[in-house]
């Protein structure tokens, strides 16, 4: 075991180059905060953040909510410090946008998930704190009527949509029944909810005219149900209280299959019709809880067991067939069965049935060449390597 807590500095800010050099230990609401009080967004945002730290997340890639414009923790990271397994310490805090001098080694370690050496620092680039954001909650017919929302959004607005995130309606209900102060921010029943957050260097006034515009022609061709525009702060936190508890409210109920998978935004409505058919034909009376970061692809599929089954029974006796069939269907439409969770080793042996063995034989190479006696988080995210040479028979 290995704990990097009090390894929780910030080493250095930047404010003229956007970027933060901090240590592994700090978690990632610590180095928010840290950010915003230089008057600047380090903008990755998951529901962990108060625990989660600073090295966990490159190692994991983490994603979060706000994918659709700033990027993974990939696209946030412009340098690492990482202990390797024989006790170097490579020291690549590096805060540069530009350095073609070879390869770019820091991504070995992002998304590595501790299996060839232990990040201890990262630099992290910065932005510009907004001038002005929107919030809202809307209620949609279907995954297809939001999916056009947010291409049409995208097009008047650009990059200023910052988050949109859907909700299906057994979702919003499952908060309702296990968060006592929550209150749905609509008045009108819908089958699905998109909450949607803009933010923009433009005056609020600017960026909430255009939003209205938006919105309004979905009212009026039938896709929007209803509409509901945070006026406070207080109100845009309620929204999005309710989207943060939905993982914690599936916990309460207990009997959830959570799959986590990514496919093109194009193919999201099919892949939800597709995969709650499967589901309901193994599990006819599954409460369909779906809810993710439409707007990068990411949908979190969590078939939850019926109100009268039991958790355990319900997940023995359905666990293995929802997964292995929500995985192929999303495996289907070049997607993949793990989008920002990781693989750990619940998904470890499933990757010789989604990856190639050539890129499962390239993945071993790295993993021998930095750690060749497997003390790096052994038993983790790869397939043990005698079932990898066997796929050549």
């Amino acid at each position: 075991m290995l704990s990097l807590t009090r390894l929780n500095r910030v080493r250095s800010m930047d404010a003229v180059n956007d970027t933060m050099i901090v240590e592994a230990g700090d978690t990632l609401l610590q180095a928010r905060e840290q950010a915003r009080a230089e008057g600047r967004v380090f903008p990755l945002q998951i529901g962990s953040q108060g625990s989660c730290q600073i090295g966990g997340n490159p190692s994991t890639n983490a994603g979060g909510t706000t994918v659709v414009r700033y990027g993974n923790m990939r696209d946030l990271v412009l340098g690492v410090e990482v202990v390797l397994p024989d006790g170097d310490v490579w020291d690549g805090l590096r805060a540069l946008r530009k350095d073609n001098t070879g390869y770019d080694l820091k991504h070995l370690f992002i998304g590595g998930e501790g299996t060839l050496g232990i990040v201890t620092a990262a630099v992290l680039k910065l932005f510009p704190k907004p001038r002005s954001v929107t919030t809202a909650f809307l209620g949609f017919r279907s995954p297809d009527s939001a999916l056009a929302f947010f291409t049409l959004l995208r097009q008047r607005v650009g990059q200023d949509v910052a988050a949109f995130e859907l909700i299906s309606s057994t979702a919003l209900d499952l908060v309702l029944a296990h968060l006592a102060t929550a209150r749905s921010p609509l008045s009108l029943r819908a089958p699905w909810y998109v909450l949607v957050e803009l933010a923009s260097s433009r005056t609020p006034e600017d960026l909430e005219n255009d939003f209205h515009e938006v919105m309004q022609e979905g009212l009026e061709d039938g896709s929007i149900l209803d509409a509901a525009v945070a006026a406070a702060e207080a109100h845009a936190m309620a929204f999005w209280r309710i989207r943060e508890e939905i993982s914690d409210a599936q916990t309460r109920a207990g009997g959830s299959v959570r799959c986590d998978i990514s496919v093109p935004l194009s193919k999201i409505p099919a892949f939800i019709e597709e995969a709650c058919a499967s589901v309901l034909k193994i599990a006819p009376d599954s409460r369909m809880v779906i809810y993710g970061h439409v707007g990068d692809g990411n949908v979190h599929f969590n078939p939850l067991r019926p109100v009268f089954e039991s958790a355990a029974d319900y997940l023995q006796r359905t666990s293995t067939a929802i997964t292995t069939s929500v995985d192929a269907i999303a495996m289907a439409m070049n997607g993949s069965i793990s989008a920002e969770h990781g693989v750990g080793v619940a998904k470890r042996d499933e990757l010789l049935h989604v990856k190639s063995r050539v890129e499962l034989e390239m993945a071993w190479r790295l993993k021998q060449a930095f750690d060749p006696k497997n003390l790096m988080n052994p038993g983790k995210f790869l397939p043990r390597l005698e079932c990898v040479e066997a796929l050549k028979s």
